[in-house]
Formats: C-alpha cells, structure tokens, sequence
C-alpha cells in the first residue's frame, strides 16, 4: 500500500506543466500584439497631431537611448542566469565610461571600446570574487562596487584628465578630451525613399516607414555589435551545451553539480560577460552620443538595465522590448517636451481600457475597476489639459518603466537559485 501510494505521480503536475506551456508566447501571438500596438500609436498620432511619434528622427533617438539599456540588462541576464544578482551594472558601466573615455582619446576609438569591455569585465570578476568565493550578500557587493567605481573614475580622472595634453585638449576632472567616432551606417536609397513616406503621414504606412527609416538611417556600429550580442545571447545560452550548464547553475547548483558541472567555472564565466556587457554599454555612452567620458554619464542606466531585464523575464527578446520601450519614452520627452508626452497620455488610456476589459473578463474585478478608474482620471487630464508639466514629462521614462513593470509582474519567474549561496559539495 505504501509502497503504491509513493509511486502515484502528484496529481497537480500535468496541470501545473500544462499551465506553464500555456503562457508562454508564440510567434503569431507576439506578432499580433505589435501590429495591435502599430495600428493604436498610429490612431494616436493621427487624431491627436503628434507626428513625431513614428518620426525617423524619434526611432533613431529611441534606439540610440535604447542600446545602453539593453547592454546593461544584457549583463544582468548572463549573470541572473547562473544565480548570481548583479546590482552593480551602474557602477560596471561607469568603469566602462571612463575606461573608452580615457584609452579612447589617447589612441583609437576601437582600442576605447575594447577598453570600456575590459574595466567592465574587471567590476564583474571583483563582484564574482566577493559572492562566488567569498560568498557575500549579492545586494550588499554590488552596491559596494557602484560606489567604488565612481570613486575611483572621479579620482582618476582628476589624475589622468586635468595635467599635459589631456588638459590642452579639453580634458577636466569632469571629462576627458574628445574621442574619435566610429563609423555609422546608412542604406543608400532606402533611407530617403522611406523619409518620402513618412512625410505624408498616411495611416499605418507612414507609421511603419517612419519606425524603419529609423533603424536604417545612421546607424552606429556599435548599435549593430548590440543587436548581434542579443541574437548571440540567445543562441548560446538556449542552444548550446555551454549555456544549458550556465543556466542549470542558476536554477540547481546541487544537482548541476552532481552531473560533473564545474559550477564555480560557470558562475565566473558569467558574471565576466556581464561586466564586459555593461561596460560595453558605458562606452557605447562615452563613445556614441557624445564622444567624451563625463562624470555621472550613465545617469541610472543600470538600474534601468536591470528593470528592463526583468520585465523581459530573464529572456533577451523580452528584455530587447523593455529596452526600446524606456528608450522610446526618453527619445520623446527628450526631443519633443510635453506636447508629444500629452498625446501619448491618450495612448495609455487606450491600454489601460483593453486591461480593464480583459481583467474584468478574467474576473480579476479588483484589478479591472482600478484599470477602468485609472484610464477615466488619465482621460480626464487629457481633455482638460494642452500640455504636460515639465517636471512630469523629465520622469516620463521612470514612470513607464514602473507601470508597465507592475503590469507584468504576475507572470515572472527568475532563475530559483538566484542570490542564493552557493558550496561546493553542499549537497553531500
């Protein structure tokens, strides 16, 4: 009877697997969702006006503002995967800042970029060190290292940017000399052709030509370098032997380790690439927008970094939406001011109705009366308004960020063994 009762399977688990596979989204799925979302921003555009909305010019400054995100979040993803927490992006990116800043002026803009990667690599194994081997709080060692990182690149810089050339050649204690840039890429004749149709504002067309115009119009090489890192991210980690390993060390240490997983080598791996992402996302700062290291130039883009990765789940796609998502909420309150930033308010009034809809179908009733409430008080400040405060149009990236964060926060999962300390031969 015991012995029976000990091989009947749990009843709760094809439901619990079949529930599971039920929400993750297919490719049609995710392709009707961004033509849903194409189609709405292009009725927003056209009844309120705001054609910059789909502009070329907002699609390159949303990629451009995007790009250091994603890199940043990227790093976080390799690290999460294997376990290890890493708040300290920030602090990887400022090294990264000051390490292109810094090799860049002084030779060639490609030396500053390896540059930037490696000072970030260096913030990553000080975070392994500390956590790995040490096994100190993950919160706590990166904190620790974004305070030290920008101690050190201030002290630095007074010490490498205010005496002999770097000061003749406009370095300061606040920012290095010019650095060179790196090439862009424009497609010849396509360019133009989609800008012609954007400018007639048609309906969904010049919406679409807008957004792609953006993406093939002076393109920076580095934005490409990221687009492939994202494509590579998911391939090696997803589709190789090497990163079913990393990732088992972040969901079961114990058991990867019974299976001959070196899981110390995994976790240093990863928290390697995650400081050279992050760093390469701090040079993408110092090298693209403006051509120099300045103090403070990240300005918290790891923290974003780190809310773009969990709002993508621990997945590069899903992070690659996040990303895009603050840097087109930063392009525009950046580029247009509070005109644009009021027409989007009718965007979001649009979606917070379609969530009321479907949580009331749902009978999620709580949560679908405090949607339905939002949209009317959202609506109602965009009839009796033109404009929107300067104060709220500077946080409009923080405060899309926090909403649509706390909209998907239901169907998240980390890693399971992400932040836990890990023994070798715990188990045992």
């Amino acid at each position: 009877m015991t012995a029976t009762m000990t091989k009947t399977p749990p009843p709760a688990a094809p439901k619990a697997a079949k529930a599971r596979s039920g929400r993750k989204l297919s490719l049609p799925k995710v392709l009707l969702i961004v033509a849903g979302a194409l189609i709405l921003i292009s009725l927003v555009r056209i009844v309120t006006g705001a054609d910059q909305l789909t502009s070329e010019g907002q699609i390159s400054a949303s990629l451009g503002l995007a790009v250091p995100i994603g890199l940043a979040g990227l790093g976080g993803l390799w690290s999460e995967r294997a376990g290890v927490v890493n708040i300290g992006l920030e602090g990887m990116m400022i090294l990264g800042t000051f390490g292109a800043g810094w090799i860049g002026w002084q030779s060639s803009p490609w030396l500053g970029l390896l540059a930037g990667i490696t000072f970030g690599m260096l913030g990553g194994l000080i975070h392994g060190i500390v956590t790995i081997t040490f096994g100190v709080d993950h919160i706590v060692s990166g904190v620790a290292i974004n305070l030290l990182a920008l101690g050190i690149t201030q002290y630095l810089a007074k010490i490498f940017f205010t005496n002999g050339e770097a000061a003749v050649k406009g370095g300061n204690p606040k920012q290095s000399p010019p650095v060179d840039s790196l090439p862009t890429v424009t497609v010849p004749g396509l360019s133009d052709g989609l800008n012609s149709i954007a400018n007639h504002h048609w309906f969904l067309v010049s919406d679409l030509a807008g957004i792609l115009g953006g993406l093939v119009t002076d393109v920076s090489v580095l934005t490409i370098l990221a687009v492939l890192l994202f494509a590579g991210t998911w391939w090696v980690l997803w589709k190789t032997t090497f990163g079913l390993r990393l990732r088992s060390s972040g969901e079961n240490p114990i058991a990867a380790e019974s299976l001959g997983v070196n899981v110390y080598r995994y976790k240093y791996a990863a928290v390697a690439i995650s400081g050279g992402m992050a760093g390469l996302g701090g040079a993408f700062l110092a090298m693209v927008p403006t051509h120099t290291y300045l103090e403070n130039q990240t300005g918290g883009r790891g923290y974003i970094g780190l809310a773009a990765m969990i709002f993508g789940n621990w997945r590069p796609g899903g992070l690659a939406m996040g990303a895009g998502l603050f840097g087109f909420s930063d392009a525009l309150q950046l580029r247009n001011g509070g005109e644009t930033v009021h027409a989007l308010l009718l965007l979001i009034v649009v979606l917070l109705v379609l969530l009321a809809g479907w949580k009331l179908y749902r009978r999620a009733l709580v949560q679908g009366t405090i949607s339905a409430v939002m949209a009317a008080v959202i609506l109602v400040w965009y009839l009796l308004t033109d404009d929107v405060p300067s104060d709220f149009v500077g946080a409009t990236p923080y405060v899309v960020t926090l909403l649509v964060l706390s909209l998907s926060a239901q169907r998240l999962r980390m890693p399971k063994a992400d932040g836990m300390r890990y023994r070798k031969g715990q188990g045992k």
